[in-house]
């Protein structure tokens, strides 16, 4: 089946190739595609300004890329900001004070500073670190450079200790006693539970005595402000699940070794946590009843409230369809609910913000809960929504800075401007009674912006994936902000060396109606009466949006691609996020959707204003939830996809961490993961395939792409494996990525690679 479907693949691309008389995908090809990264990285591009610090209120200092090296700027603000004083380090006096002073020949154009800071009294001294060093630099940004005195930089203390994997669960045990807000007695905990003593040691009490290794005190202990509380959960722990991981070929010894990561998966028992209030001077305990939080994904806090009478906690319901903030009075142990938000499908925890205010009755709360985005005042005394601060169809991406004194919030934002890519990240502030909203960052674009200490002055640099950065320093002036622009990116010599920009393009999705966004990737030696398969570089999921939409010089999941003879792209479909709860949606309880309809649609569309790109050959790569994506595309949508790369796949959900797929799939575990997994629809494959995954991936599973293997070897089906020893979780590094191209280039193209001997010869 394979075989025939291939040749119907490669028939009208071999007949057209014959027509035009020039192949793509050639060994010149291949060395143009390899070269591109040195001709288009960001060292290329010249006055862009990166590493954008301030240095208090007023001062601040940046670098930027320029033919003969690194360079360095700091500046002044001591009125208008049309006027601040900004002048550059003079970097070649600089390095040869350097190379006299160590002894070393410090190239002007090697030389790279860390840890820039200026006296903000001083503008012109300067301080940095390099060669072990910590330097002071007099008067160094005038011909009168001079290195002042120098501190050697501290060892690191202590022994270095391998931080915690991210799915290691902190059991909350042996955190050292905390002492008491007067600093007279410290809370710790001895046989699983809570004492108190003097910080000598003496007149040690038990406050519990029901704490056993299964159900035990955490050594995380609160103090009240007023000293007369502790609290601490009580924990009653969950068997963890560990997978396991063989390193063929460690470079420390022979034989392989065995690796085992703690790593909880769907549908998995989590521990349960109740928060327990001990009055120190009586001993007596409150335990609060567990109705409002009874199904707990996750618990977390608590947290004192100012005046000490109660705390609050945050309950992360299984499943995701609720979440509340509680609090527990410390006298009746009553638990109350002082914000709760649900839905039907899921609740974006991880994005939400909050604020309470100070006295604690207030609290600035961000949700979904009108379908985009926003922020509420919450009104905790009764626990209801007092009024909602921003509003309209776009989102709030955000929370910068929360100014009680002034009654201002600053924030990010995107979709506010109706006429410009509704992805683009804008700044704002607002009072926090929802009036006078201001744009900081008027120009169209994607912003970046760095304030000062009291958000007085900012650096906003904006660029869209079409135009170059542009560095303003600005400061508002009422409602309007006024600028001066510090640089202006250089693109010369990258387009002297052939670099074109990708093409934002826009086409309705499944609905006929609402406008998907994407980008399209060209070769450098394009030739519009070519004929070019389209390749879609993919990754889908409410977690975020992934289009580049800020200026880049090199994509490196694009650039090189196109550059073999493909037109690629990239978009954010259905299922994807700021573009409203609804449109999020999509994807709860069938991952496999993956936004395919709208990506159909789009390429179509595409294929129809541009006769260049082929529909009729396109192909689709992707890792992690994108390889789970390639994959299902060449499962559920062969007519449209032609060839799937599929690197580090999540290719069933049961096999996949706990929080990205419970979040999107639901709890419990039902029949929407087996209607969506890549392994039970392995039988599906009609389609070339390769399949990609590093043998020491500890983000996904690896035994998830091997049970994808498996299946398919069930079902007599052709596919290429590529196994990666010793990487991690990866798109397949430089190896895969060379695999990626042959895969492509014979799969679509119908054209043999070059032998990998040839690409080596100069």
């Amino acid at each position: 089946m394979r075989n025939k479907t291939i040749k119907s693949l490669l028939l009208p691309a071999l007949c057209f190739i014959a027509a035009n008389g020039q192949a793509q995908g050639t060994l010149e090809d291949y060395r143009r595609a390899y070269s591109l990264y040195e001709k288009f990285n960001a060292t290329q591009v010249y006055n862009d300004p990166a590493d954008i610090r301030w240095d208090g209120k007023t001062a601040f200092h940046y670098s930027v890329y320029t033919p003969e090296g690194t360079d360095y700027y700091v500046g002044k603000v001591t009125g208008d900001v049309k006027t601040a004083d900004v002048k550059a380090i003079h970097m070649k006096a600089l390095a040869e004070l350097l190379s006299r002073e160590t002894g070393k020949d410090i190239p002007r154009n090697t030389l790279r500073l860390s840890r820039l800071s200026v006296d903000e009294n001083q503008p012109t001294s300067v301080s940095f670190e390099f060669d072990g060093y910590k330097w002071k630099v007099e008067e160094a940004c005038t011909t009168g450079l001079r290195l002042g005195n120098k501190e050697a930089l501290p060892s690191p203390k202590g022994p270095w200790k391998k931080p915690r994997h991210w799915m290691e669960v902190d059991d909350e045990k042996g955190a050292a006693p905390v002492v008491s807000p007067d600093g007279k007695r410290q809370a710790y905990i001895k046989n699983d539970n809570v004492y108190v003593s003097d910080r000598d040691g003496r007149h040690e009490r038990a406050l519990s005595n029901d704490g056993t290794a299964g159900n035990y005190y955490s050594s995380w202990l609160k103090w009240s402000p007023d000293g007369r509380y502790v609290c601490a959960n009580k924990i009653r722990p969950a068997q963890k699940r560990y997978v396991y991981y063989v390193e063929s070929s460690p470079k420390s010894q022979l034989q392989p070794i065995l690796h085992q990561q703690e790593y909880a998966k769907p549908g998995d028992e989590l521990r349960f946590k109740v928060p327990c209030i001990f009055n120190v001077e009586t001993g007596q305990a409150v335990i609060p009843s567990t109705e409002l939080f009874d199904r707990q994904y996750d618990l977390y806090g608590p947290e004192w409230k100012e005046d000490g009478k109660a705390v609050t906690f945050e309950y992360n319901e299984r499943g995701h369809k609720t979440y509340r903030v509680l609090e527990l009075d410390a006298e009746t142990g009553k638990v109350r609910t002082l914000v709760e938000e649900s839905s039907p499908t899921f609740v974006n925890y991880s994005r939400m913000f909050r604020h309470v205010l100070k006295g604690g009755k207030e609290m600035i709360w961000m949700s979904e809960r009108d379908n985009w985005n926003h922020l509420y005042m919450i009104d905790l005394e009764k626990g209801k929504v007092a009024r909602q601060i921003t509003k309209g169809e776009w989102v709030v991406r955000r929370v910068l800075k929360v100014d009680e004194d002034n009654q201002v919030i600053y924030f990010t934002a995107s979709g506010v401007n109706p006429k410009e890519d509704p992805y683009h990240v804008h700044y704002y502030k607002i009072n926090m009674d929802g009036k006078q909203m201001t744009c900081l960052t008027p120009e169209e674009g994607n912003h970046s912006a760095v304030f000062n200490e009291d958000y007085t002055l900012w650096i906003d640099k904006y660029s869209t994936a079409e135009q170059a950065p542009v560095t303003v320093l600005r400061t508002a002036q009422g409602e309007k902000t006024e600028g001066r622009t510090l640089a202006q990116a250089d693109l010369s010599k990258i387009k002297s060396a052939g670099w074109t920009a990708p093409e934002t393009f826009t086409a309705p999705g499944r609905d006929g109606v609402t406008p998907m966004w994407g980008i399209i990737q060209r070769p450098t030696n394009f030739d519009p009466q070519k004929k070019y398969p389209v390749i879609e570089y993919i990754y889908s999921g409410p977690g975020d949006a992934y289009t580049p939409k800020s200026f880049l010089p090199y994509n490196g999941y694009t650039t090189a691609l196109a550059e073999l003879g493909f037109i690629v792209v990239q978009l954010d479909a259905m299922g994807t996020s700021y573009r409203g709860k609804k449109f999020e949606e999509v994807c709860y309880k069938n991952l496999k959707d993956a936004g395919f309809p709208d990506r159909i649609q789009w390429i179509k569309a595409a294929a129809e204003k541009y006769p260049y790109m082929d529909s009729t050959r396109v192909g689709i790569y992707g890792c992690s939830a994108g390889g789970q994506e390639a994959l299902a595309a060449v499962l559920f949508h062969p007519e449209f996809y032609k060839a799937s790369y599929s690197s580090c796949g999540c290719h069933d959900n049961r096999m996949d961490k706990i929080w990205w797929n419970e979040q999107w799939m639901g709890y419990p575990v039902d029949s929407s993961y087996i209607a969506c997994s890549n392994v039970e629809n392995a039988h599906r494959l009609t389609r070339p395939l390769m399949l990609v995954v590093g043998e020491m991936d500890d983000n996904v599973d690896p035994a998830s792409t091997m049970q994808v293997v498996d299946a398919l070897i069930k079902a007599d089906k052709d596919f290429e494996l590529v196994v990666l020893p010793g990487v991690r979780h990866s798109m397949g590094e430089s190896y895969g990525e060379h695999k990626r191209f042959d895969f492509f280039v014979k799969e679509l193209m119908g054209v043999e690679p070059p032998k990998w001997e040839e690409l080596k010869q100069k």
